[in-house]
């Protein structure tokens, strides 16, 4: 599609399409895409029960093929029977493009320990052999099917495209086309919920926190979990806990004084990714971690999933974290 047609278009330019954050732009993943929708065989069964032992072949290889959607569930949840019937439906209606591997934690814990999963029901999405998007909740049938049809498509429409411009003005600075373009895609589809959580996340950049509020006051009672509103919510959240910290020279001079100021290092972890600086920040949490595990009953490991949720399943320094504290946990 040409920027001509699309009428979210404000002259940024040919853009990359992007999936839940991850960007589908090139060759590698433009191709898998294409030959998983050609070539899945009909016959294959595409929903299996996997453990541990079997993880590696049938998640992280068989995502080297298609996408592989891991269902984190247990006897006990009430809300994972709810999703799980949604979800092999939805992913039997593919025809092969999706799989789905369910994951029961009861018996499995080590690989939902490993990722951060904390509640269930929690569905995370594998392709190319890594962790690319996710949600957590009985979500309705609906957003399942939205939320395959992100990772299945091959040509995602006027909107996804919108948004990936969107994404990309961001990213080069340019807020007030982000904001426009956003706004475009508002005018067309008012619960369009990515397009209310960058607009609300784009306001609380600039300071306007409480018109920020207001735009994701707007997400339909159904979308707010969506992980890109949580992702908001969540930063907005880590701000309101920074400003009462105090000063970060001081915390440094702390530090410097003892590194072994759990708290400087923790309080200070807060302020580095209040300013963006993630990997800092995943560093210290992961440096107390590795100090002391139990420290204030694991409150360094506790926060840094949560900033792991703030950040995205699938932004790079939560990927590069993960595996750290994988490292640390069971190494």
């Amino acid at each position: 599609m040409s920027n001509r047609d699309n009428p979210y278009d404000t002259g940024a330019g040919e853009v990359n399409i992007t999936f839940g954050g991850l960007n589908a732009g090139s060759d590698r993943s433009a191709a898998a895409g294409a030959g998983a929708s050609q070539t899945a065989p009909q016959g294959t069964d595409v929903i299996k029960d996997v453990s541990t032992a079997s993880f590696a072949a049938d998640v992280i290889q068989e995502s080297r093929r298609q996408p592989v959607l891991v269902d984190f569930w247990a006897p006990w949840c009430g809300p994972c029977k709810q999703l799980t019937p949604v979800l092999e439906k939805v992913v039997r209606e593919a025809r092969g493009r999706v799989k789905l591997a369910k994951l029961n934690i009861d018996e499995h814990p080590a690989i939902p320990g490993q990722l951060g999963i904390q509640s269930i029901p929690a569905v995370i999405a594998f392709q190319d052999g890594r962790p690319v998007d996710g949600f957590m909740g009985a979500i309705p049938e609906s957003q399942v099917r939205e939320f395959i049809g992100r990772l299945t498509a091959g040509d995602t429409g006027r909107i996804e495209e919108a948004l990936a411009a969107a994404g990309q003005a961001r990213e080069a600075g340019d807020s007030q086309t982000a904001v426009r373009i956003y706004s475009a895609v508002l005018e067309q589809d008012p619960e369009q919920v990515d397009a209310l959580a960058g607009l609300a996340d784009l306001l609380f950049e600039a300071g306007r926190t409480d018109e920020a509020k207001a735009v994701l006051d707007r997400v339909p009672e159904a979308k707010k979990g969506a992980s890109a509103v949580a992702a908001v919510r969540a930063r907005m959240a880590l701000a309101e806990q920074v400003a009462e910290l105090g000063d970060p020279a001081e915390l440094e001079r702390r530090l410097a004084a003892n590194p072994a100021d759990h708290q400087a290092r923790f309080d200070l972890a807060l302020i580095q990714n209040a300013r963006g600086e993630r990997e800092a920040a995943a560093d210290s949490l992961l440096a107390i971690v590795k100090a002391d595990r139990a420290w204030k009953d694991d409150a360094a490991r506790t926060k840094l999933l949560e900033l792991f949720e703030a950040w995205g399943m699938s932004d790079p320094v939560t990927l590069s974290a993960r595996r750290k504290l994988s490292s640390l946990l069971f190494s």
